[in-house]
């Protein structure tokens, strides 16, 4: 099987020694995209709400790189700082995935930077 590494120039890069995302045959999976703006490499201003969709818009774009896209998601896992966010994170988050949402975990965790959510996927290349 082949293992393709991606990268993308439209999402921040890795913070660590790891790739934003591999590809394989059947399979993509992404690293964990925070509320990163790809051009400064800072958390941006906002909240639960602006850092959600700013993690959804990195990770829209490390799929589209992979050759994959939102709607191929078949699971995403989500990292909550506090789950008390839990509410304003999952409105966001269905704005991103309107209709056959992905199967999700979310889980509470502490997150690099001091971000207050982190999203990974797996999709299906298209």
């Amino acid at each position: 099987m082949d293992r393709k590494v991606i990268t993308s120039e439209k999402a921040p890069k890795a913070l660590g020694p790891y790739s934003v995302a591999i590809r394989t045959e059947n399979l993509v999976f992404t690293s964990g995209q925070l509320g990163l703006d790809p051009a400064t490499g800072n958390l941006v201003p906002g909240g639960i709400e602006a850092e959600t969709r700013q993690a959804l818009t990195n990770l829209q774009n490390v799929l589209a790189d992979s050759g994959s896209g939102m709607e191929r998601v078949v699971k995403t896992t989500v990292f909550l700082k506090d789950m008390a966010d839990f509410p304003k994170m999952n409105a966001v988050y269905a704005e991103f995935f309107p209709e056959n949402p992905p199967a999700r975990s979310t889980v509470q965790a502490a997150l690099p930077k001091g971000g207050l959510v982190e999203i990974e996927a797996i999709a299906l290349p298209k």
